[in-house]
């Protein structure tokens, strides 16, 4: 994460901005580093994830903006939809999996997320492993790939990106040249193995982001660090492709294939090769 601080009351999250009119909310005590992204425009803001609701991400946000705000997800896994249910406005493609994913998690399912060992720093004094749970939320309007998104003097287009999740998008930001990546890469291994991943569909999504590398210059991803250079685009789509043609090495790991690509590696099932 770079280290252009900003202030903000609570301990939990840490935010920074890595971008002119862009706040990255830091959840650093989780296992998991995500990050969400606060998108200001001239007249709305754009909360792109909310993470694991350990937090009370609604109250950072108010101290950022004071404008309306949109919640899309980049997609509909727990560690980003977790404060969804703190915001009345929220976006989400028509997707079986994003309406599923709305109903929420109860404690039973919810609570392996938080158990010991995941959690590495103070939690909020409200916050207790024996009740955290995701609650449900309402998608008050369905969005699609190509729609546009006017924040006022800000525009944000939508990429579906189908893979890591069914539901998983980018947001393009044409105009300042940023592209929010969501769990469809980051400097990390990518999971193209969880239920409900697809390979050929990541595959092509890799494929279709490649070609947006020369028209953004920096990747926000959803996890670990932000402000990643465009050319991954491209790093991405080659990775894949070596896989398909079975020209990368791999490593089992966890049930599962791990194929190295210097910064990232990938997680494939290994029945799918």
């Amino acid at each position: 994460m770079q280290r252009f601080k900003v202030s903000q009351e609570g301990d939990w999250y840490e935010v920074y901005q890595p971008q002119p009119s862009v706040f990255a909310i830091y959840e650093p005590g989780h296992w998991q580093e995500a990050i969400a992204y606060l998108i200001v425009g001239d007249q709305k803001s754009l909360l792109f994830d909310t993470l694991l609701g350990i937090g009370d991400i609604k109250h950072v946000v108010s101290q950022l903006t004071d404008l309306e705000v949109i919640v899309l997800n980049s997609h509909s896994h727990f560690d980003h939809i977790g404060g969804n249910h703190q915001f009345e406005i929220i976006y989400a493609l028509d997707n079986v999996y994003s309406q599923k994913s709305a109903h929420g998690l109860d404690n039973q399912k919810a609570r392996r997320f938080v158990e010991p060992g995941s959690i590495w720093k103070p939690t909020p004094a409200a916050f207790s492993p024996e009740t955290y749970h995701i609650e449900p939320y309402m998608i008050t309007k369905t969005v699609k790939d190509g729609d546009c998104i006017d924040l006022g003097g800000r525009e944000l287009e939508i990429v579906e990106s189908p893979g890591h999740a069914p539901d998983a998008l980018c947001l393009l930001d044409r105009e300042n040249r940023l592209l929010f990546t969501g769990d469809t890469f980051y400097l990390a291994p990518l999971y193209a193995q969880l239920p409900g991943s697809d390979f050929d569909a990541y595959a092509r999504t890799a494929h279709r982001l490649s070609g947006l590398a020369e028209q953004v210059d920096w990747l926000l991803p959803g996890h670990n660090v932000t402000n990643v250079p465009a050319s991954y685009l491209q790093k991405l789509d080659e990775a894949f492709q070596a896989i398909q043609n079975r020209t990368a090495a791999y490593k089992d790991r966890d049930g599962a294939r791990e194929y190295a690509f210097g910064k990232f590696s990938i997680m494939v099932k290994k029945d799918d090769f």
